[in-house]
């Protein structure tokens, strides 16, 4: 019986992208488009949330 490995639970709000780059609308001097990262605010970016007993705990 072959065992499977955990793995961390994908965010319920980003699903799993986490991070997204906006454009601006504006240029920079060189020409390129000028661009912002945005995080995702409930998992800070990362992808994946933690078990509910470890952020109680405040582990």
């Amino acid at each position: 019986m072959s065992q499977t490995t955990p793995t961390a639970r994908v965010c319920r709000d980003c699903d799993g992208f986490a991070t997204a780059t906006i454009t601006t609308g504006l240029r920079t001097i060189d020409g390129t488009r000028d661009t912002i990262r945005v995080n995702c605010p409930s998992c800070r970016g990362l992808g994946h949330t933690a078990p509910a007993f470890l952020v109680h705990a405040g582990k």
